[in-house]
């Protein structure tokens, strides 16, 4: 209760800008909370054995196989080569490409807006301890000059930069964090891709049929 209240005072002594920066602060949390759940939940989906498999089974030849170890796969780079495999005749690195790039968009979902943030804390800051230097500046004209509005003055510009630091600081760990779990997952999928198509190539090389035309009917 009493930390609650010393933060409530801090927060009124912080002027004005303590409220818009009080919204950054919940983004902030909203975001990052529902970026680790995500990941958390995306690295339990993971599944190095089954991709292993499915790439033991394009090596031999096998692609129905490949396909049923892919069928409603929850891992996001089974889910590709599942969406490629299926759309092979037709275009395989396209069809890999465009399962890729909406696994990717699906990972790097608020980013943007936590980029945002990291930027958007300190200025707020900085424009709270413009305000606060600008109220003190005010005081010293005045007449009636009380020591309170100075030290007001001067506190609310230092409450106002210390938040927006501290937002920017919050918001910045998992914003790279984040933004390394995208680039490991972009290098995952590049690679499975590669080996799909390559391994694809070779299954029909052998079949003596061009990679890139769609396989004959069967009469």
């Amino acid at each position: 209760m009493m930390l609650a209240n010393i933060l409530v005072e801090y927060f009124e002594r912080g002027g004005p800008m303590m409220w818009p920066m009080l919204l950054t602060a919940l983004v902030t949390v909203a975001v990052v909370g529902e970026r680790t759940v995500w990941w958390v939940r995306e690295g339990l989906r993971r599944n190095p054995a089954g991709l292993e498999k499915v790439f033991a089974a394009l090596e031999a030849g096998d692609v129905h196989t490949a396909q049923q170890l892919t069928k409603d796969a929850a891992d996001p780079v089974l889910r590709m080569i599942d969406h490629g495999l299926s759309r092979r005749h037709a275009s395989l690195p396209g069809a890999l490409q465009v399962a890729a790039g909406a696994e990717l968009q699906k990972a790097g979902r608020f980013l943007t807006v936590l980029d945002t943030l990291v930027t958007l804390a300190p200025l707020l800051g900085l424009l709270g301890t413009v305000a606060g230097i600008f109220r003190t500046f005010l005081s010293i004209g005045d007449v009636e000059l009380a020591v309170e509005r100075v030290t007001g003055g001067i506190g609310e510009a230092l409450i106002a930069t210390m938040c927006g630091l501290a937002i920017a600081i919050v918001a910045l760990i998992p914003f790279n964090y984040f933004t390394r779990k995208v680039a490991q997952l972009h290098f995952a999928l590049e690679s499975a891709a590669t080996n799909v198509e390559a391994m694809i190539a070779a299954a029909r090389k052998r079949e003596g049929k061009t990679p890139d035309l769609p396989d004959p009917p069967s009469s």
